[in-house]
């Protein structure tokens, strides 16, 4: 199965995201979508699990969570905006995921803490500064640990993040 990942559009559609996420079963969102006609439009590809982010504040945002559990048997992915939000490590521990969905910093992020995979699609809104702008595909596959895959926007490619 494959999810689509990601956050900080900040009001932008870009129109790589259809070929991107295409053909994921859901996609999984770690908020600043900043305008909320962007859930439909996500929606439009595949259903769509949010959280809020700290710049979603239209009343249509404030019924989505600040944290979300996704099962995905027999993993457990927790969503959640900004990684140093000081209640995500009562969630994490509360909800022992497998795999934590995170952004704000805009910046992509594949990384181990423990036996927590952690990932940051990055942002596929507006160029910030040198960001960037990245979205991406997690691959579960049973009995296979599970694999990202950022794409670069901007290039319309596979992202390799420098050395």
């Amino acid at each position: 199965m494959r999810l689509g990942l990601v956050a900080d559009l900040h009001g932008r559609f870009d129109p790589l995201l259809p070929k991107v996420l295409a053909g994921v079963a859901r996609i999984l969102v770690a908020g600043d979508l900043v305008d909320e006609g962007l859930l439909g439009r996500l929606a439009a590809l595949a259903p769509i699990e949010a959280v809020r982010g700290n710049n979603d504040t239209s009343p249509g945002f404030l019924r989505l969570p600040e944290f979300l559990l996704v099962e995905e048997p027999p993993l457990r992915l927790l969503i959640a905006h900004d990684r140093r939000d000081r209640r995500l490590a009562r969630e994490i521990s509360r909800h022992q995921p497998d795999v934590l969905v995170v952004g704000h910093s805009h910046k992509p992020l594949v990384d181990r803490d423990g036996s927590l995979l952690v990932v940051n699609p990055g942002s596929c809104g507006p160029k910030r500064f040198s960001l960037p702008r990245t979205a991406g595909t997690l691959t579960l596959a049973s009995g296979r640990p599970p694999k990202v895959e950022l794409w670069d926007l901007e290039s319309d490619r596979p992202y390799r993040p420098s050395r």
